[in-house]
């Protein structure tokens, strides 16, 4: 990952080349994540690292007539009457 995609906050003096190792551990350690905004303040021999991901997107499944699914949008003309006419419980 690069990190001259992603919004970076540096407070203190630091090269390009330890901005991209920080990036890198931050992935690493976040894997099939991405980095939103990174804020890394140098203080002494110590930083601080402060960063935000993006968030995952999800697909909800639910349990409709004895089958898990996402949609129904897929299903056959019988099924798809099947699940219309199914009586709801409140």
């Amino acid at each position: 990952m690069n990190y001259k995609d992603i919004k970076i906050n540096v407070i203190g003096n630091l090269e390009d080349k330890e901005i991209q190792a920080y990036v890198n551990y931050i992935h690493e350690n976040n894997p099939n994540r991405l980095i939103e905004e990174l804020d890394i303040k140098v203080d002494g021999d110590y930083v601080d690292l402060n960063y935000r991901l993006k968030p995952l997107s999800f697909e909800r499944i639910r349990r409709i007539t004895g089958y898990l699914v996402g949609s129904v949008d897929r299903w056959n003309n019988a099924k798809a009457a099947e699940e219309k006419d199914r009586v709801k419980h409140g």
